[in-house]
């Protein structure tokens, strides 16, 4: 905790004097470039990744980057996705997984969390399909390459819950809205995105389009390891 609380000093004193005009804007109210969806793990910070700025991101995080579908419970997902679009008219959507997720490697190996950890494991249902998926397709792959192609398909997966949601389908279906899934590689800073015409991640701004868009349905690509 010290070192938070001197955190908090260093940023009265020097950031925030020094971007004074800034913070006073965003008191004026909010408008940002996207709704930015990852996992709860401290590793993974999208405004450094991104290079953004405060304002500039709306964020939702959560143990596994997890859309719940629609109807499925009300919670802080389905309201924050709901106001990032209707409240606030984001146009961009990006669920964003990351390398050596501890979720969804606990996603694969359920039963090994069922008893110590009851809650995440209620929590990881809504990722089933991520599990079924990579048990029945990818059944060749060793452990820790399974953990890899797993986080990718978690990401699409996610993009097709993220559609069942009414402000998602409304504002695609006027050609308002653009999804994209991008993974995060920790130890090489790397960022992938769904290119859905190849059916593959590619690293972003290696792509012809610079930014994959991940609008069509997803193809049921056989994934790389990235």
């Amino acid at each position: 905790m010290h070192k938070l609380v001197q955190g908090i000093h260093d940023f009265q004193e020097n950031l925030f004097s020094s971007q004074r005009e800034l913070f006073e804007r965003l008191a004026d109210g909010q408008r940002p470039d996207a709704l930015f969806i990852t996992c709860s793990d401290s590793r993974i910070d999208p405004n450094l990744i991104t290079q953004t700025k405060p304002g500039e991101l709306f964020i939702l995080r959560n143990a596994g980057n997890i859309v719940p579908p629609h109807g499925v419970a009300i919670g802080g997902e389905q309201a924050t996705i709901e106001f990032a679009l209707v409240g606030l008219g984001i146009r961009d959507i990006i669920v964003c997984g990351h390398s050596h997720c501890g979720a969804v490697e606990a996603l694969l190996y359920i039963d090994d969390v069922r008893d110590s950890m009851p809650r995440l494991s209620a929590w990881l249902n809504h990722a089933e399909t991520t599990r079924q998926i990579v048990l029945h397709k990818y059944t060749d792959l060793p452990s820790d390459r399974l953990l890899s192609v797993a986080i990718q398909e978690n990401v699409l997966v996610q993009l097709e819950n993220l559609r069942t949601h009414p402000a998602v389908a409304a504002a695609l279906a006027r050609d308002a809205l653009k999804l994209h899934g991008w993974v995060y590689k920790f130890e090489t800073g790397q960022v992938f995105g769904y290119d859905p015409q190849r059916g593959q991640f590619l690293e972003v701004g290696q792509t012809a389009a610079g930014l994959p868009v991940a609008t069509a349905r997803r193809l049921s690509p056989q994934l790389q390891v990235i």
